[in-house]
């Protein structure tokens, strides 16, 4: 499992124009079973996405992102092995 730390690196002007594209990407990838939360981060200086996936293949995946595709954020990538969950997310892990 991955968590990708997305951090802005342009006005919020130019990542509300890439935002329509960057969802329907996400959405593609929650379409195969591969994410399983996102969102923006509270400061809304960048996001959160959370896959099951391993580093180098969220590596990967993030190249198609239009925010990646066009200069708006840095990744952070940190790959950890849930030990604990939910009951709700027990079958997904």
């Amino acid at each position: 499992m991955v968590v990708a730390e997305l951090t802005y690196k342009r006005p919020l002007e130019d990542v509300e124009k890439f935002l329509v594209a960057h969802r329907e990407f996400l959405q593609t990838y929650y379409d195969k079973g591969l994410f399983i939360a996102s969102g923006p981060k509270n400061q809304r200086d960048g996001g959160i996405i959370i896959a099951l996936v391993d580093k180098k293949k969220m590596g990967e995946l993030m190249k198609e992102d239009p925010f990646y595709k066009n200069d708006i954020a840095d990744y952070r990538f940190i790959q950890f092995e849930a030990v604990k969950c939910c009951k709700e997310l027990v079958n997904l892990l």
